[in-house]
């Protein structure tokens, strides 16, 4: 088994077929081929089934697939440290549910490493999409929030996926909402301030969990409900039709503009207020890199723990 066997591993399952993979791989096909069935005969399972649609991952191969992602994640982590010479630019990527202060640190960190070396990725992106990239190694880094609502599910979740999540800061909920806004001027905003007004929501896809919800307090019953998929979207329904959300209350002027604020939420008998945890997942037993850990450190900084 070599580490080039693994890598035509991982492009195969990306790309979805034999042929693709040969193409970015710039290996003949038959090479591809006849490598990846020396493979299967060394480990003795059938990673791939081809069929009219291209190469599908077995059962087993899915697993093994997992196991070939780590090996190339330590070996990339290998030539960080003590390679030289290496002309591949090195890759690193987070994935998040949609915080401003999570891309202001991306920013910062692009800012400090430059791009000649780099090939940075951010995924701002549903919450089981954050969870499955960490978990498939896609991404090294997720951000994302636990509640005493969602922690149950989630963390059963990481546990089956093999993550690791560490707690970063806590926070009430918020209402973020226009600064021109009807109770923008009030020093706190409960439930029934929000009735005649569109909660603003991130949309988790079909298959998406009543607990992968974005938004603190998501089990309140809200009478008006607009859903999106973009921060920008967000903003600007807040701006045009008065809508809100609940936040964590940190929010990031220099990209967001200033024309947003963050009032704290005031809770009733019936609708208590609730904390925010946020933190990151990585993949469970893997270090992070150098990066990743200046990345943790950017956000930090930006959130006043250091």
């Amino acid at each position: 088994m070599t580490l080039t066997q693994l890598q035509y591993v991982i492009a195969i399952a990306e790309c979805g077929s034999y042929n693709k993979a040969s193409q970015i791989l710039y290996v003949a096909q038959p090479s591809l081929t006849s490598s990846i069935n020396e493979l299967e005969k060394e480990v003795g399972i059938k990673i791939f089934s081809r069929n009219g649609r291209g190469a599908v991952l077995t059962t087993e191969g899915t697993e093994f697939l997992e196991y070939a992602k780590q090996v190339i994640y330590q070996y990339d982590r290998l030539l960080e440290n003590f390679g030289s010479g290496s002309k591949r630019k090195k890759s690193f990527g987070i994935s998040t549910q949609h915080y401003s202060f999570a891309t202001k640190a991306f920013v910062e960190l692009v800012k400090f490493y430059g791009t000649d070396e780099y090939e940075f990725a951010i995924r701002e992106t549903k919450t089981r999409e954050v969870i499955d990239d960490v978990a498939g190694l896609k991404s090294e880094i997720g951000i994302l929030f636990l509640s005493d609502f969602n922690r149950a599910v989630l963390e059963r979740l990481f546990k089956t996926s093999r993550l690791e999540f560490t707690p970063l800061t806590k926070c009430n909920a918020y209402v973020y909402l226009w600064k021109n806004h009807p109770l923008a001027k009030n020093e706190s905003i409960t439930l029934a301030d929000l009735a005649e007004y569109p909660c603003l929501m991130f949309e988790q896809g079909e298959d998406g969990s009543y607990y992968y919800s974005e938004e603190i307090l998501s089990t309140n019953v809200y009478p008006r409900t607009i859903k999106a998929n973009d921060r920008a979207t967000m903003l600007n329904l807040m701006i045009g039709l008065n809508g809100f959300t609940l936040c964590s209350g940190i929010i990031c002027e220099e990209l967001n503009g200033g024309d947003y604020i963050a009032v704290p939420y005031k809770e009733d008998s019936e609708n208590p207020n609730s904390i925010m945890e946020i933190g990151y997942i990585k993949k469970e037993g893997l270090e992070l890199s150098h990066i990743g850990e200046r990345y943790i450190e950017e956000i930090k900084k930006y959130l006043g723990l250091k």
